[in-house]
């Protein structure tokens, strides 16, 4: 038989919601002993299956005087100090954060806008022990330890009912739904309160992530959403055109891959093609633009139609009074001019024949 002097227990990992010592069987106790409670904890007493007394923070050694009702369970036939059999749990008090619930399957929803739909919803919740005795008696039972994840496993179950229950009762459309995130937050963890009240436990803070359709409803928002952006559809047929003519420019390669957008490219190319050409037909023709050299050639073949000076030295075609050539800048010998013979006309320098009345000037 092994009798406990000094009960107590440190939750290294701060997991554990409650804790039994001992953790298989009873324990032998005795008056006198010393039990240690710390802070966020509070310790119950249970013989026989009934918590009796409940001990706050602190040290404390077990007497009559503390233990009113486990003394009348002893009797006198034991004496003040002989060992009786009993369980001590410790209930952590503090408030155990990020649980998470979550739905496993998406649930139907009948929405305005979409008609029916599946969703999916999930966020987190905190919790802590209000009442310890309410909480061993109603849960934890004779179980030897209860962990926070097994409180959110059937946490998470009522939840999600009263998360199903709200979302029917809000007649709004899920894509209003997240600008009441909050609204409806408060109004589901109002409703578990009172679940969890019944087990000694309080939901002290209750968040919701998110509330999502499947992915292949999203995908059809984001269509629909991109849709309104688009506008008018004929603008956006020719952009679409002109985008798909660009890529096929940049690509020829990639010609017979384009697809229906680089026909539909190459139908709006033609019919712009045309719309160009007719324009064309019905505005004048422009002359072309000059370049320096084109006056240049322009004026000496000007300067040869008119009797030019052909430079002895580099051939370049010279104004008739011209003194210096413009090609090379030979200068030319001075020139006098030959009259014709028959009707007196002067002819230009170097003429062999008069123009005015063809007969031949000089030998």
């Amino acid at each position: 038989m092994r009798i406990f002097d000094m009960i107590e227990w440190a939750d290294d990992y701060g997991e554990e919601l409650v804790h039994r010592v001992p953790q298989t069987g009873s324990g032998d106790f005795r008056l006198g002993s010393q039990l240690v409670v710390r802070e966020s904890q509070e310790g119950v007493f249970v013989r026989d299956g009934k918590a009796l007394d409940v001990f706050g923070p602190g040290r404390h050694t077990l007497e009559t005087a503390n233990l009113p009702l486990l003394t009348e369970l002893i009797g006198r036939a034991f004496g003040g100090n002989s060992p009786f059999t009993a369980e001590m749990y410790f209930v952590s008090t503090r408030v155990f954060q990020n649980l998470k619930w979550g739905t496993k399957q998406p649930v139907i929803f009948r929405d305005p806008e979409l008609r029916m739909v599946r969703l999916r919803a999930y966020g987190t919740f905190s919790v802590k022990v209000a009442n310890p005795q309410l909480f061993i008696s109603e849960i934890v039972g004779t179980v030897s330890s209860y962990d926070k994840d097994t409180v959110n496993d059937w946490m998470r179950e009522f939840i999600v009912s009263r998360m199903i229950d709200g979302l029917g009762e809000f007649g709004r459309s899920i894509l209003d739904l997240p600008m009441y995130y909050e609204e409806l937050g408060a109004a589901i963890k109002a409703r578990v309160l009172v679940d969890f009240a019944k087990y000694g436990l309080d939901v002290v803070d209750f968040n919701i992530g998110a509330i999502t359709p499947p992915e292949e409803v999203q995908a059809m928002i984001d269509k629909r959403t991109s849709m309104s952006i688009v506008g008018d559809m004929g603008e956006y047929t020719q952009f679409q055109a002109a985008n798909a003519i660009s890529d096929a420019a940049r690509n020829p390669g990639g010609m017979a891959g384009a697809g229906v957008g680089l026909g539909a490219g190459v139908a709006m190319g033609q019919v712009m093609a045309g719309a160009m050409q007719g324009a064309t037909a019905q505005q004048p023709q422009q002359p072309a633009a000059q370049t320096p050299a084109d006056t240049a050639s322009q004026g000496g073949a000007a300067a040869a139609a008119a009797g030019s000076r052909t430079c002895p030295k580099c051939n370049h075609q010279n104004p008739p009074d011209a003194k210096f050539c413009m090609g090379c800048g030979e200068k030319f010998a001075q020139e006098t001019g030959a009259f014709c013979p028959e009707c007196g006309h002067k002819n230009p320098p170097g003429s062999k024949f008069c123009m005015e009345c063809g007969t031949k000037i000089g030998g």
